[in-house]
């Protein structure tokens, strides 16, 4: 064991471009996937008949699949139908494709847990529905959905580097291609997983960030309440049906 080669590796070139890379996976992958989950929630909620048949069809596809054989599925088959991605992109489509499945599980639980009253109240005082949504339903949905979310965002970290077999350039496959060249395989593995704890690390940090900031009671500290959510009888609990 050589503790000045893993930190060589660890502040390499390659290794910082490996960690830029599985950090721009992740992100891409959860946006895109919170996207899909949201127009899924809301198609299970508010579609036609066809529509939650094509959503339910969706979730069981991707829930009963393999992470690893849907990435596998859209680099390999896809180009048989002329539609040729980058490996990158085609990373990123599977990821987000499959995330997408959790996210609308996630998303629909915490619109639900918004009191129908509480929408039909503002929709009374004159509010349209999309104020409704911006002002009545998300601020109190994003609470109860952010932990989940959270939770999810530190597991599609982990899961970027399942994209290492379509040749993706992340942290994984980068830190086993230098081990390949010498066979020290401990350094440089061990540099890698300092990486994924630091970016680990950072999301959790980030996530306490937002929990505090959307916490009704640090929030109610600082300013008094609208006389909307006075009307609509908003506390600073989550709200149950």
């Amino acid at each position: 064991m050589s503790l000045a080669l893993m930190f060589q590796y660890l502040v390499s070139p390659e290794y910082v471009r490996g960690a830029m890379m599985t950090l721009l996976l992740t992100i891409c992958s959860l946006f895109f996937g919170i996207l899909v989950g949201l127009v899924i929630a809301l198609v299970q909620e508010g579609g036609t008949r066809i529509g939650r048949i094509a959503t339910l069809a969706y979730l069981w596809l991707f829930r009963g699949t393999p992470v690893l054989f849907q990435i596998i599925f859209v680099y390999n088959v896809l180009p048989s139908f002329g539609i040729r991605l980058s490996a990158f992109v085609s990373a990123v489509l599977a990821l987000s494709l499959n995330e997408g499945a959790y996210m609308a599980e996630i998303l629909r639980s915490g619109l639900q847990a918004v009191r129908k009253g509480q929408r039909v109240a503002g929709l009374a005082l004159g509010m349209t529905g999309a104020q409704v949504m911006r002002h009545v339903v998300i601020p109190q949905a994003a609470r109860i959905v952010l932990p989940p979310i959270g939770n999810q965002m530190i597991g599609m970290l982990k899961l970027s580097a399942l994209v290492s077999v379509v040749a993706v350039e992340e942290l994984l496959l980068v830190s086993n291609q230098i081990a390949s060249a010498n066979f020290r395989y401990f350094e440089a593995l061990t540099a890698a997983g300092i990486w994924y704890l630091a970016l680990t690390t950072a999301f959790m940090a980030l996530q306490m960030l937002l929990e505090r900031s959307l916490d009704p009671r640090r929030r109610q500290k600082t300013r008094p309440m609208s006389l909307t959510e006075r009307l609509l009888g908003i506390s600073g609990e989550p709200a149950v049906r």
